[in-house]
């Protein structure tokens, strides 16, 4: 699906659902300031989170799917689901918008496998270019200065994009590598081989964790499992869900989603 495709999936009343799904006011311009309030808001409203492999639920690479599960069923997604959604959202508000595939980097610094990741490269009205991302988990809380090679402070760390071998790009987090970037334009569809992966493989993270985890004002709350991980100012708290109630309770309380059973747990069997 092209950026041309991508104009025509949503009409107005669909970008006021997506924009009160995400606390966020219709801009008057599609400038850098606009583009940083809406990733701002998505980040503190939509949760990263894997379910739906564990669910057994479809993951459609399709704009208009990928929107509705956000907007209507008010969950979350991975990057492919998160990030093409938002992308969809941008385009209509009149953003120029890339989308670009990654390789994320593993603990010992080794790039996984290609169409790993889908990041978003951002032109706003005035030409300022950005690299966006709300389906990183723990990542930039503000877009990033996609033409800056410099150190750039964010409330979430200090990031910086630096050239990689054959003209990738390198996206490092407090100097740790965590992917890197392919400049060439993708269509979204070019991601389904990626997202059948790691929805597929046991060598996936994804399909051997279990994870909803969401940026608060005061920090971020995770539930991985039973394990509920609440982190604020700094202070971090874990507990151990005992029961299925109180986990399906804790989905609804501290994500908004209201599941009508629990996701399979990986790490229980």
């Amino acid at each position: 699906m092209t950026l041309d495709d991508l104009k025509q999936q949503l009409d107005d009343d669909r970008i006021e659902d997506y924009l009160r799904r995400i606390g966020a006011e219709r801009p008057e311009r599609a400038d850098g300031a606009a583009l940083r309030t809406l990733q701002e808001r998505h980040l503190r409203s939509v949760p990263f989170e894997n379910l739906s492999i564990h669910l057994d639920e479809e993951i459609r690479l399709e704009p208009k799917a990928l929107v509705a599960k956000i907007v209507d069923a008010r969950r979350g997604g991975f990057c492919y689901e998160l990030n093409g959604a938002f992308a969809t959202l941008l385009v209509a508000l009149g953003f120029d918008v890339t989308l670009l595939q990654a390789r994320v980097y593993d603990g010992e610094g080794r790039p996984g496998i290609p169409y790993d990741h889908l990041t978003l490269r951002v032109r706003d009205v005035g030409g300022g270019e950005w690299l966006a991302d709300v389906g990183f988990g723990a990542h930039s809380l503000y877009p990033l200065a996609f033409g800056e090679r410099g150190e750039q402070v964010d409330p979430d760390g200090t990031f910086r994009i630096q050239e990689a071998t054959a003209g990738d790009l390198d996206l490092l987090g407090d100097g740790k590598p965590q992917f890197v970037i392919d400049l060439r334009p993708r269509a979204l569809r070019d991601f389904t081989t990626g997202a059948w992966y790691h929805r597929t493989s046991p060598d996936s993270h994804f399909t051997r964790s279990l994870v909803c985890s969401l940026r608060t004002a005061r920090g971020r709350t995770t539930l991985s499992g039973r394990k509920l991980t609440i982190t604020e100012e700094g202070d971090r708290r874990t507990s151990e869900l005992a029961t299925d109630a109180e986990v399906l309770a804790a989905y609804r309380d501290h994500f908004g989603m209201h599941l009508d059973r629990l996701p399979d747990d990986p790490t229980a069997k």
